[in-house]
């Protein structure tokens, strides 16, 4: 499987590499990428079943680490700067932890080493299964339908980004849906075994408004990355790339 990128810029200078989270896409991180690209050269992947990348049933961490594995590849980079949201970084720590020769420096953003809820997203997945594609006109019906189903403002719009016009004019899903609901009881594990470890330098990026990552859970963090900085941004939510971007490319670069 060959990962669809975004070269967002910065040749020449050190590789960063994006992975984005659940039921995101590399364009989530147009922005924020093209910041980081003063410092990085900036390729930001969407994973299988998400954006532009291919759709496969089988989606599990070690499926995905292989897949940007197999990008890195592609590319001919040996080692890179690896920073991942939420699922992207599951995916980026695993894939340090069991190829601690291929990262220069991790960056995971607002998700720790461990399992989180099977419910969290059920709302929001039984909302896209109910959507009635054939009778939408735009994106705006999608997040009208949405609204007392999902009742967060910003999700409903962060889910109908994944919706994509045919040129017949009708609705369907960039995302492979019915992969990604199999797939769910999977992806909210702890993608890490007990005695994974990565030495390497380490930066933990979380949302001080946001429930991903809790206090009790440093410990597990400076278990598995005993190099780990924990910086927490006090005003930013799950998505600190978007909603504080200035202070959040300063952060990642790692400057004060």
């Amino acid at each position: 499987m060959q990962l669809f990128h975004r070269d967002l810029g910065g040749p020449g200078r050190p590789p960063l590499v994006i992975l984005h989270g659940l039921l995101g896409s590399s364009r989530n991180w147009q922005s924020a990428g093209a910041d980081l690209a003063a410092t990085f050269h900036v390729f930001a992947l969407d994973l299988r079943n998400h954006g532009r990348s291919p759709q496969a049933d089988l989606m599990t961490y070690d499926t995905m680490v292989d897949d940007v594995l197999d990008w890195l590849e592609t590319q001919g980079l040996a080692r890179a700067t690896l920073l991942g949201h939420s699922l992207g970084g599951k995916v980026a720590m695993r894939l340090a932890c069991q190829h601690p020769d291929r990262v220069n420096q991790l960056v995971v953003v607002d998700i720790a080493p461990r399992d989180y809820p099977a419910h969290a997203d059920r709302a929001e997945f039984s909302a896209m299964h109910a959507l009635p594609l054939d009778h939408l006109k735009t994106r705006g019906d999608a997040e009208r339908f949405f609204e007392p189903r999902v009742p967060d403002w910003a999700m409903r719009k962060f889910l109908a980004t994944n919706l994509d016009q045919a040129p017949d004019g009708q609705w369907r899903w960039m995302i492979n849906l019915p992969g990604l609901t199999a797939a769910l009881p999977e992806l909210v594990k702890n993608p890490l075994e007990p005695g994974d470890r990565f030495a390497g330098p380490a930066r933990f990026i979380v949302g001080g408004r946001s429930h991903y990552v809790r206090p009790e859970d440093e410990a597990a963090i400076r278990h598995h990355f005993p190099a780990a900085e924990i910086i927490t941004m006090a005003d930013a939510g799950h998505n600190p790339h978007m909603e504080k971007r200035a202070e959040f490319v300063r952060a990642v670069v790692g400057q004060s």
